[in-house]
């Protein structure tokens, strides 16, 4: 990895090289990889937040216009389509919630059966490499900008 994370702190810098980590391995298809960058994502706390900011930060950039509910569709489409060919055990309900978590639109008291931190950890690396595909950025561009957000978010709470 040719981007340094020494300025953020530890949880964060944590985040940032396992986040990386499986959304290269994703787009390697190396299941490996994957394995044990999701595992590790699965135990950091805020990593779903980090990756929720990047996710919609993508959908921001690749749909400038705004998202409608055929734009989500194709979205969840490409990426389990995408996916399942490397990654049989992707789940469209886990894709789903991640884009409505990112849209601020899920409601998990709603949701009859939410996803649990793992297999959020086990499907967000997918829904960003999927939507890398499409903007064509660096995934440490929006990690970034991801950090950067959630730390101006919080200075102004």
């Amino acid at each position: 990895m040719s981007v340094t994370w020494r300025h953020l702190p530890a949880p964060a810098r944590e985040i940032a090289v396992a986040a990386t980590e499986a959304v290269e391995a994703a787009r390697a298809r190396d299941i490996e990889a994957y394995d044990l960058s999701t595992a590790r994502l699965a135990v950091v706390e805020r990593a779903g937040l980090v990756l929720g900011s990047v996710v919609r930060l993508l959908l921001e950039e690749a749909h400038p216009d705004g998202l409608d509910s055929d734009d989500v569709r194709r979205v969840l489409e490409r990426c389990v389509r995408s996916a399942t060919p490397w990654r049989p055990d992707v789940d469209p309900h886990v894709v789903l919630v991640l884009l409505a978590g990112a849209l601020g639109v899920y409601d998990p008291d709603g949701d009859g059966s939410p996803p649990d931190p793992a297999a959020l950890a086990r499907h967000a690396p997918l829904l960003v490499a999927d939507l890398l595909a499409v903007t064509g950025g660096p995934v440490e561009g929006y990690l970034g900008a991801a950090f950067a957000e959630i730390e101006r978010t919080e200075r102004h709470d």
